[in-house]
């Protein structure tokens, strides 16, 4: 089900919706996307004040250092509100436009529990921030907090590389069966399509950059079991890079390095150009523009995306960005001069004013906004390379919505082609989406991944002289402890294959207690040996709830010491805990919580 956006810009295919939210002024759902835009857009300008408008907040959650269920957003009206509801709010509309489908197509199909949901989030994003997404879907209604396994989430780079990985299988059928434009013609064999994309293939060998689809006898037939390759994702928001190998024999995927990134998504460029009018127009003159007008702020930006899309490094000709009607006015009454003497004033090279109203931007001026963007994830894809765990290097497939932009596909072509073969799909902007489907058929698919953390708990060891720092020591019924040693789970890019546990056993202090609660702690460094380690944090806790034992609860003999084993499991895209009491046998609730600190 793959859906062209209704609404959209003039200038701009688009197969994404716009992350904006639309809520009215008492807080209820009114629309997303392109629709909840243009109906913002079009509002009186003192009405509008009071609705809850949002745009671009999926970032929020990765730059909010402490995420807990209590975030708030604020609206472009300044008012806030909790973060889990407006994210809440956006999938359970996609959720409602998702079975509306599905029953159109599939009448009988059950309202519950008959669908998987899949959501994508950055790899680089925090525990956190992927148990946020899946408290925001619970209070979605996608799934029940009782039916868990119903919601996977998957790192967006890993369903790109899924998708990359499959490509072959999927571009033999879409090649032999994909009609022409004028209709159904006379169908092709499969051969001479094989043909047709060979002599494609042959003609674009110059350039090194393959467009995959119609490289597909060919390049696909060189993937082999040990191969390498590098997914980078380049997104709006993020820039997300993972590393994986083929393995034989079934052609499951292994995580070479941790995923790394940053914020270094398509949203810089667009920061740049802010930056560009507050150096022109001046940074007050824009805050009071964006307030008092903000629909004529969504016109401007809007203007900048299609001529954003049109840069491209071979362009010689300026681009033209319109101004509206009501900046050029509002300013000259803000100011009391017009525009094109702040621009005269503001010795800004290569940029212009055309009498017809608009800001004429030169290639120059154009690539400068690029440049510090594009620079950090040439950088950042350089100082992968440079890892021992990542040499011989084949392929390096440029994916998400950014990679369609030709200024940044020339340069990690120029900067990376003579290392490997720098590739990008069709549809480069739908390659996670269609991913995201493969790996929610088959979510073993990625059987190793590498831990971002080091992860452990805080215990007592017996107190050794001359080792451990005497403010550590706890003296406990005549025996000597040391206290706050981090007792390691699982190791910072350590390899950990799908569904294995590390066990640990743990007593309850006292008999009759009800519930134990374990806190977890985690460092970006290796060599950790106290939880008071600069770097360490306390990152979540796990809850063992412990049913009473049959027979009289006083009675607890000191002999009947009763043993709880928890079982955590790393190797998935969320850390997962399960726990037995070993004297029932019987599983023990148990629930990790990465969000209460």
């Amino acid at each position: 089900m793959m859906r062209k956006w209704e609404g959209g810009d003039p200038g701009v295919a688009n197969q994404k919706t716009p992350t904006s939210l639309l809520l009215t002024p008492e807080g209820s759902f009114h629309s997303f996307g392109y629709t909840a835009r243009d109906y913002y857009h079009d509002l009186d300008p003192e009405e509008a004040r009071d609705w809850l408008y949002f745009e671009k907040f999926k970032m929020k959650i990765h730059s909010t250092s402490d995420l807990t269920m209590k975030t708030e957003l604020e609206a472009v009206n300044g008012k806030k509100t909790p973060a889990l509801e407006v994210f809440a709010h956006a999938l359970r509309f996609f959720k409602q436009h998702a079975v509306q489908e599905l029953q159109e197509q599939c009448p009988a199909l059950p309202e519950r529990d008959a669908i998987r949901w899949v959501i994508t989030v950055p790899a680089i994003w925090k525990q956190p921030a992927k148990q946020f997404m899946r408290e925001a879907a619970y209070k979605a209604g996608l799934v029940s907090p009782e039916t868990p396994e119903q919601l996977l989430i998957a790192l967006e780079p890993e369903a790109a590389s899924i998708y990359c990985r499959k490509l072959r299988l999927h571009q033999l059928v879409e090649l032999s069966c994909r009609a022409p434009p004028s209709g159904p013609g006379p169908r092709r064999d499969i051969d001479s399509s094989f043909r047709q994309a060979r002599e494609q293939l042959r003609r674009s060998r110059h350039s090194r950059t393959f467009l995959v689809e119609s490289g597909v006898g060919e390049l696909w037939s060189e993937m082999q079991a040990g191969d390498r390759y590098i997914v980078a994702d380049c997104g709006g928001g993020t820039v997300d890079l993972t590393v994986h190998q083929i393995e034989k024999p079934q052609g499951t995927l292994k995580e070479l390095y941790k995923a790394s990134g940053g914020p270094y998504g398509a949203v810089g460029v667009d920061l740049a150009f802010e930056r560009l009018l507050c150096h022109i127009f001046g940074e007050d003159f824009i805050a009071t523009f964006k307030a008092k007008r903000p629909a004529a702020w969504v016109d401007l930006t809007i203007a900048f995306e299609a001529r954003k899309r049109a840069a491209a490094p071979s362009r010689a000709s300026p681009l033209n960005v319109s101004l509206p009607f009501s900046f050029i006015d509002f300013y000259r009454k803000h100011r009391g001069h017009n525009v094109e003497t702040a621009l005269k004033k503001s010795n800004v090279n290569f940029v212009k004013w055309s009498s017809q109203g608009m800001l004429r931007m030169s290639p120059e001026a154009m690539s400068e906004l690029f440049q510090p963007t594009i620079t950090q994830i040439i950088n950042h894809i350089d100082a992968l390379l440079k890892k021992p765990e990542v040499q011989g290097i084949k392929f390096l497939f440029l994916v998400g919505g950014f990679a369609e932009s030709p200024m940044l596909q020339h340069a990690v072509q120029a900067a990376f082609g003579a290392a490997c073969r720098v590739i990008v799909p069709q549809d480069v902007g739908l390659t996670i989406l269609k991913g995201a489907v493969l790996f929610g058929l088959d979510p073993t698919i990625v059987r190793v991944r590498r831990s971002p953390l080091t992860y452990g708990v805080g215990v007592l060891n017996k107190f050794v002289e001359g080792k451990h720092p005497r403010e550590k020591l706890l003296v406990k019924e005549g025996k000597t402890w040391c206290t706050d040693i981090f007792e390691k789970f699982v190791s910072v890019d350590q390899s950990v294959a799908l569904g294995e546990v590390v066990q640990r056993s743990y007593c309850p202090a006292r008999p009759g207690q009800r519930k134990t609660i374990i806190n977890i702690y985690c460092s970006a460094a290796d060599d950790v040996v106290y939880i008071t380690d600069p770097g360490v944090r306390k990152c979540g806790t796990v809850s063992l709830e412990l049913p009473q034992l049959g027979g009289d609860p006083a009675a607890g003999s000191p002999r009947a010491r009763r043993e709880i084993r928890a079982a955590m499991q790393f190797g998935d895209t969320e850390i997962k805990v399960t726990a037995v009491d070993m004297s029932t046998s019987k599983t023990v609730r148990a629930t990790i919580d990465f969000l209460s600190n």
